[in-house]
């Protein structure tokens, strides 16, 4: 593999006035110790596809946001609360997701949420979580169209929802990065498009041939999947005949791994890239030697290149997780912490005691999460005007000798 070099070198990690520390022993629940001596027991709900083909992902979140609580309650990170865990699973679909976003208002002692993983999941919840005035911080949603409402391309942003915040970046800026990356590092001037219809998908495949053709680039076909389908075999011939220098694929690794596979299969040795939904350890056991030689991008910096998540991975070990914490792990944890810090943001406002009535210390919690600011795993944890993350760091990755190995890292600049 030839030497690559980086679009934008990405500052040193500064120090938050909040730090991460060490997270509890495998004995603890997971809430860490119960709400034994006076404490109030505040519960933060978590969705994600916990089943299905999507759970690898979703294990993850799960694990770092409960890695989170766990941590919180070992170091009485908020004096007199205890945090537990409410996990429940959308099995990727919206209309559970929705289901479970009115299971979790139903219950006073639900203060915020972490999830979901699906962009279109997110969508359905918004407005639960908004009518209840909590709020709710997705790990992985990056439909900008969630924040910024459906006229953000044209430069008319505006917030549709004070209770939803996200930690990772939008697809505003992951599809045009993998474009400009493809253009101008690798040389690769053609393109075959395809998506899964679905809101991420979509999306994210049409930021990618926008950032494409403005930078010169040719868009030689363009198709639609449907994500349940395996057999791929008529779209995967047509990509052979346009001889396209690369596919790009706005989707998930379930239908992306045989997508990519079956376009080598047909005659077509060129890779397939796409987005943070195939940087999947899944993506490689799916497709086995096709994948080798495509592409992922994925938000934020490589977690082993940052001082700050050096702590979130020994300690996630050590808890002998079955699962690794995937793509999206080190932004559950911050998404979960940056909900804890809210809740200890409202206990010191009011004398130490969090208001007794849920609606209004939903309310409060919601509209302390817009001052968080903290030293994450994931670097520093902050939110914009309209809820999105401010920080703005892409990755791109190949698959190489069988795993993903990081081949750029930066923030986009358009």
């Amino acid at each position: 593999m030839r030497h690559r070099s980086l679009l934008v070198i990405t500052t040193a990690v500064t120090a938050g006035a909040l730090t991460l520390s060490a997270c509890g022993s495998r004995d603890d629940s997971a809430g860490g110790g119960g709400g034994g001596g006076g404490k109030q027991t505040v519960v933060i709900g978590l969705d994600a596809p916990l089943t299905g083909d999507l759970s690898a992902l979703g294990q993850g979140i799960k694990n770092s946001a409960e890695l989170a609580v766990k941590t919180a309650n070992k170091n009485n990170e908020v004096d007199g609360v205890t945090f537990k865990l409410q996990a429940l699973d959308d099995a990727a679909q919206a209309a559970t997701g929705q289901q479970n976003a009115t299971k979790f208002i139903a219950d006073d002692k639900v203060l915020g949420a972490v999830g979901p993983l699906n962009s279109d999941v997110g969508q359905s919840m918004q407005k639960v979580f908004a009518d209840a005035n909590m709020v709710q911080v997705s790990p992985a949603n990056t439909n900008p169209e969630l924040t910024q409402g459906k006229d953000w391309q044209s430069g008319k942003k505006a917030r549709l929802y004070d209770t939803y915040f996200r930690t990772s970046t939008t697809d505003a800026i992951q599809g045009p990065y993998a474009a400009k990356y493809m253009y101008e590092e690798e040389g690769l001037k053609s393109v075959f498009v395809i998506d899964d219809k679905k809101t991420y998908g979509a999306g994210l495949a049409g930021t990618f041939a926008a950032e494409f053709k403005k930078l010169g680039g040719k868009v030689v076909g363009s198709d639609h999947i449907n994500p349940e389908d395996r057999d791929f075999s008529s779209v995967a011939s047509k990509v052979a005949k346009s001889k396209a220098d690369f596919v790009y694929y706005g989707g998930e690794y379930p239908a992306g791994a045989p997508l990519a596979s079956q376009i080598k299969n047909a005659g077509a040795k060129i890779p397939t890239v796409g987005g943070d939904a195939l940087f999947s350890g899944e993506y490689i056991k799916l497709a086995k030697k096709n994948a080798e030689g495509d592409f992922a991008s994925s938000v934020g910096a490589p977690l082993d290149t940052l001082d700050t998540a050096k702590e979130f991975m020994k300690n996630y070990k050590a808890e002998g997780y079955e699962n690794t914490w995937e793509a999206y792990g080190g932004y559950a944890y911050d998404s979960a912490w940056a909900i804890i810090q809210a809740v200890k943001a409202v206990a010191e406002k009011n004398d130490g005691k969090l208001p007794t009535d849920a609606k209004d210390a939903r309310k409060q919690v919601t509209e302390a999460m817009q001052s968080v600011k903290f030293s994450g795993v994931t670097g520093e944890v902050g939110f914009d005007e309209y809820g999105d993350t401010t920080n703005k760091q892409l990755s791109l990755y190949q698959v190489t000798d069988g795993a993903h190995k990081p081949v750029n890292s930066g923030e986009y600049e358009g």
